[in-house]
């Protein structure tokens, strides 16, 4: 017939090649689409952060369109000045680092991420004569920065005991790792670490765990998830999109335990049997849903005065925002 043209069918290897060639264009799309965070962590090898490199190891914030640039920094105090230097735009950091907002920092808390103070161990020399919390009224206690939440828990050890603010006295020093160096090299006589650390220092034989901090406090917002005023105003559904993220991946870690196991061991520098232990003890604080408690938040308001880092307690509702949160 006039005008009729008559095509080969295509063979399996050229059905082949068309397939690979929409998945490459399918593929170089999504990373050209796909926007960039920066993400601070408030401790460089704590589990509580580990949440983040889950999800970028397996893919789950790529898949919501998010590349992830990750930094770690020596506690609440130095996020807060990364976040206010515009360096990041998303920090995971301490509740207590809500009182920041009080006092001008440009942010606002967007998830509750963890509850009661599960984290944490207060470890001292294997030879101090330190052995029961009444042997710390009036020795020196090492914590990250002025602030924290491990400024936060002496301070609560302190004033349960009836010691008043200064019955234990604190030594800001940064990082877990300088904490034990200044311990070890008798700054101070204990200090508050994270529980991978904590039992580090102990498998190494150099020193004791005197306290942990799950029965201290009940009601608490350990870590809280913050955002600058500016990535809220220029992304908010960036935020929203790291956000159901985070949940995902918080889901995804409470299903596949060896999985998680195997990327906290390395961020963390601990072998598999310490790092399965710490996450059987450390999964239940994470939030599912990130929804902020009023009694954590009153504990929150309540020791801004106590700490003397506000001189009254703030309106707690303005410090946070539950916009950006999935909506189940």
């Amino acid at each position: 017939m006039p005008g009729l043209r008559l095509v080969a069918p295509y063979t399996p290897a050229m059905w082949r090649g068309i397939v690979a060639g929409l998945a490459f264009t399918a593929m170089v799309a999504s990373a050209a689409s796909a926007e960039t965070l920066r993400i601070g962590k408030a401790g460089r090898d704590a589990f509580s952060f580990v949440p983040v490199d889950v999800g970028v190891r397996v893919g789950i914030f790529k898949k919501h369109g998010l590349d992830l640039e990750i930094s770690a920094f020596g506690g609440d105090a130095k996020v807060q000045q990364a976040m206010a230097a515009d360096s990041i735009d998303i920090g995971l950091g301490g509740g207590p680092g809500l009182a920041f907002i009080s006092k001008g920092s440009p942010v606002k808390g967007i998830a509750a991420m963890a509850g009661p103070p599960l984290l944490f161990a207060m470890v001292v020399r294997k030879d101090d004569p330190i052995h029961s919390v009444d042997d710390l009224k009036g020795r020196k206690v090492g914590v990250s920065t002025v602030g924290s939440v491990t400024s936060w828990i002496v301070n609560e050890i302190s004033r349960q005991k009836g010691w008043g603010l200064n019955g234990i006295a604190q030594y800001p020093i940064g990082d877990d790792a300088s904490r034990i160096a200044a311990l070890k090299g008798k700054s101070f006589d204990a200090a508050i670490v994270n529980l991978a650390v904590a039992l580090n220092y102990v498998q190494r034989g150099e020193g004791r765990i005197l306290l942990r901090f799950g029965d201290l406090v009940k009601d608490f917002h350990i870590h809280v998830i913050f955002a600058t005023d500016k990535a809220l105003t220029a992304k908010p559904e960036s935020l929203r999109k790291f956000l159901a993220g985070w949940f995902e991946t918080i889901a995804y870690m409470r299903t596949h335990k060896d999985e998680t196991v195997a990327v906290a061991k390395d961020v963390m520098g601990t072998d598999v049997p310490t790092t399965s232990a710490i996450y059987e003890e450390l999964m239940p604080m994470f939030a599912d849903q990130g929804h902020f408690d009023p009694k954590a938040m009153a504990v929150l308001s309540r020791s801004f005065v106590e700490m003397q880092i506000l001189p009254q307690e703030p309106n707690m509702a303005s410090l946070v925002t539950e916009a950006l949160l999935p909506k189940n």
